[in-house]
């Protein structure tokens, strides 16, 4: 590939770039394609065990500092910070702080993502779907900025102070195999597992991730070694429990998904059903 692509993933925390799509990014990174993550909060409302906070005045700091070096082993050409506060899940305290993300107004946010799409000039742009994955409210804030900057970046008389009008050619979203999760989901009950509260915090809802019911467009299949870099990358983020083997029918379910990453094509629409396997196929 020739380093003269770009790629860029919005995201909303520290680790989103890693636990959620981070093979696909060490695959293009490895290829040659500049990769950038733009994360909009600094992950402040992550819990984080005592002992990890040695050396750290916040878990900011400390969450910003692990996704420091998940770049680095992913091969990141650089991270940006849209300069917003960790939201929390709904009804958390942090939804009501005045710099909380899921508080921010969409246009506010939608200006600084058309600012870094207009200055890094990516073909591809990668965010989360519409239902944020599980649900958060911070990963719903970034979906939609994205969108609605992705729309506006080409146009000269939107967001004027943001810099000369660009626009990528190919918008992504990260989506999971609703087939699979459908499997797990109904798998749960029968170990005693409620798939409506699963991992570390009991803030996942596996069963929702059935109700948004979005396509697959593109399937990016990981090699060994972008299995073996995302697995260091998320050794970087030991706060969160990266690097430490997930337990029971949650840990499954990554292993076993974990061999390629699917992604929704969200612009330009599908004009067929064949699934794509290159996030940079029919770039001008």
């Amino acid at each position: 590939m020739s380093e003269s692509k770009t790629l860029i993933f919005f995201g909303a925390h520290p680790d989103d770039e890693t636990f959620g799509i981070g093979g696909t990014l060490a695959h293009y990174a490895s290829a040659g394609v500049k990769v950038y993550y733009a994360c909009a909060t600094r992950g402040e409302a992550g819990f984080a065990a005592p002992e990890y906070m040695k050396g750290y005045t916040t878990v900011g700091d400390m969450r910003w500092a692990e996704l420091e070096c998940a770049a680095k082993v992913l091969g990141l050409a650089g991270v940006i910070y849209l300069g917003y506060r960790d939201s929390g899940m709904p009804g958390a305290a942090d939804n009501k702080h005045p710099q909380a993300l899921a508080a921010a107004p969409v246009e506010e946010v939608a200006s600084r993502v058309v600012k870094v799409m207009r200055e890094l000039k990516p073909q591809v742009v990668i965010t989360s779907d519409p239902h944020g994955g599980y649900g958060h409210p911070d990963h719903i804030a970034v979906h939609k900025a994205t969108v609605k900057a992705f729309q506006a970046a080409g146009d000269a008389t939107q967001y004027t102070e943001a810099g000369p009008a660009f626009q990528p050619q190919k918008l992504y979203f990260a989506v999971r195999s609703s087939r699979f999760f459908r499997f797990m989901v109904r798998l749960m009950p029968l170990f005693g597992q409620d798939p409506h509260h699963m991992g570390r915090n009991k803030d996942i809802d596996m069963a929702s991730i059935l109700q948004s019911g979005f396509p697959a467009h593109a399937s990016v299949h990981l090699r060994k070694q972008d299995k073996r870099l995302r697995e260091e990358a998320s050794a970087c983020y030991a706060s969160q429990g990266g690097g430490r083997p997930r337990p029971g029918l949650l840990g499954l379910a990554f292993r076993l998904s974990g061999r390629r990453d699917l992604y929704m094509r969200a612009y330009p629409a599908p004009t067929n059903r064949r699934k794509g396997r290159d996030l940079f196929e029919e770039i001008a």
